[in-house]
């Protein structure tokens, strides 16, 4: 699947997910596919250990990764995961994904993520805090405001951007805001940033959903991942009238015919740390999720979870994917000849991306908008950047996920030629 000798090959890994969605988009690059190679190689990978004394006294020590996979278009961008799956390959390929990302929704950024191996909720506050400076201390020589700017990923979250903000304003000398996105408020952080990504995912679902017919009132809708951007996302469908039957997470699956509460639900959570046991609905089965009658699934926990079975399984007509790389390239096949719209990840949950780009140019100015013009801002671009890729899929023929690759393609490749190779 590479050249890369660093790389398992693994069929069903996240890079080769990446890999396999590239080579779909070079038959629409033109002369720009002379270039292509460069979207298969990251530019740096860091991987760093990170000594760290627990509050017993012991040292362990975790393993940490910062990947920059294209700046052509300007400085990296992207999240820094905290899990103990997280491997070198997996932040590569949410790299190039973040990449794809930005050159997609035209904001002026390459592709950067970074990544722990590290389970969070069995550290204390403390040696979080400790695991994290230090960790932004070793990847201290890649990041900074106009070089790579990290965000909060599955596992972290704003305190752990403050963590990251401060440490690296002692190691230079000076507060930076810009070093990193998703603070919070006080600390130079965007109003509206928490919610972006869910609401990304809820404006670009309601636009499609309007293209292919599906009246929002009454449509059911199924949520997989109740984090920061199904809840969202399932809050904003729920509030205008969508139906959340259904709503998984890593603790158990809840089912209600005639829709979930979701404002109940997420107090339920935030009193009992997860969605199980939520009396106002039924606890089915996990695999009965995907077999469930819906209009909308929006995936919004992990990569991989719509494989060729559950492709060939699902009643829904639309997919939007909170999540990153959820669906695999041969469930991608399988949707596509049963009529099933994908709206890709590299669109559908770049509101996250996009809010973080307002923050940093917000940053820098010192200058601070109101909410309401951070949602007004998002819906624009949010909206623009869909309707070229729905236009770019009509042309060609092609899916909205390859439609994307073309757009983002075009514009990351044209950058790499016309800057030419140095030395």
């Amino acid at each position: 699947m590479s050249a890369l000798s660093y790389v398992s090959g693994d069929h069903n890994s996240a890079w080769s997910t990446y890999l396999a969605q590239v080579e779909r988009v070079l038959p629409f690059l033109g002369e720009l596919e002379r270039w292509a190679d460069t979207l298969r190689h990251p530019k740096r990978a860091l991987i760093v250990d990170i000594p760290l004394e627990m509050d017993d006294g012991s040292v362990r020590h975790f393993e940490g990764y910062r990947v920059q996979h294209n700046l052509s278009r300007g400085p990296g961008k992207g999240g820094v995961r905290f899990h103990p799956d997280v491997t070198l390959e997996e932040v590569m390929a949410l790299s190039a994904w973040m990449t794809i990302k930005c050159a997609a929704l035209n904001l002026p950024f390459g592709g950067a993520k970074g990544g722990i191996r590290v389970d969070p909720g069995q550290l204390s506050g403390k040696e979080l805090e400790r695991l994290t400076r230090r960790y932004t201390s070793e990847i201290g020589v890649l990041i900074g405001p106009q070089q790579d700017i990290p965000a909060p990923d599955v596992g972290t979250n704003a305190q752990v951007m403050a963590w990251m903000m401060d440490t690296y304003s002692m190691n230079v000398g000076a507060t930076t805001t810009g070093v990193v996105t998703g603070k919070p408020v006080h600390l130079g952080g965007s109003l509206g940033r928490v919610k972006a990504t869910g609401r990304g995912v809820f404006v670009t679902g309601c636009a499609v959903a309007a293209k292919i017919g599906i009246e929002m009132t009454n449509s059911r809708v199924a949520v997989q991942g109740f984090g920061n951007v199904g809840s969202v996302a399932a809050e904003l469908f729920y509030q205008h009238g969508a139906r959340v039957i259904a709503v998984q997470d890593h603790s158990g699956t809840l089912f209600n015919a005639q829709g979930i509460d979701i404002p109940a639900l997420q107090a339920w959570q935030r009193a009992h740390g997860s969605i199980r046991a939520f009396p106002g609905a039924d606890n089915i089965d996990d695999s009965a999720f995907w077999l469930l009658q819906m209009d909308i699934l929006i995936p919004a926990a992990l990569e991989g979870q719509i494989t060729a079975q559950r492709a060939e399984e699902l009643t829904c007509r639309l997919v939007l994917e909170g999540a990153n790389g959820p669906t695999l390239p041969e469930a991608d096949d399988i949707l596509r000849q049963r009529n099933v719209i994908v709206i890709p990840d590299v669109i559908c949950n770049a509101g996250g991306v996009t809010v973080s780009y307002f923050e940093w140019v917000q940053d820098f100015s010192s200058f601070y908008w109101s909410e309401e013009e951070i949602e007004k801002r998002l819906d624009t671009i949010m909206k623009h950047a869909l309707d070229a890729v729905w236009d770019k899929a009509q042309n060609l023929a092609v899916t909205l996920r390859t439609a994307a690759y073309a757009v983002a393609c075009e514009r990351i490749l044209m950058a790499r030629k016309d800057r030419g190779l140095y030395p």
